[in-house]
């Protein structure tokens, strides 16, 4: 299941939070999990929130795999998932009428 997670802010949280050794660990477990398939891209948007695609049996697995990232552990973002599905309307196009 392909599954699309954006961070969001977490209240309270400062930027001098994000330490330098917080953020190389981040990384370097976020580099596991890519090299595990798990996260299939890793973007940031406009804000420099993380947008990530990732690939698990669920939503559930998918958390799961998050929770583990220094950031998370510390509280300094949190993630919204969504399941993403195969856009269909294609269909439409060859309906019989």
């Amino acid at each position: 299941m392909k599954i699309l997670a954006i961070e969001e802010d977490v209240e309270g949280v400062k930027a001098e939070d994000f330490t330098i050794e917080i953020l190389k660990r981040e990384a370097m477990r976020a580099w596991e999990l890519q090299q595990k398939g798990i996260i299939r891209e890793l973007s940031f948007d406009d804000d420099h929130n993380a947008i990530l695609i990732l690939e698990a049996e669920s939503i559930a697995i998918a958390k799961a795999a998050l929770d583990k990232l220094p950031l998370v552990q510390e509280k300094l973002v949190r993630f919204e998932l969504r399941a993403m599905h195969p856009y269909n309307g294609y269909e439409r196009l060859f309906e019989k009428e």
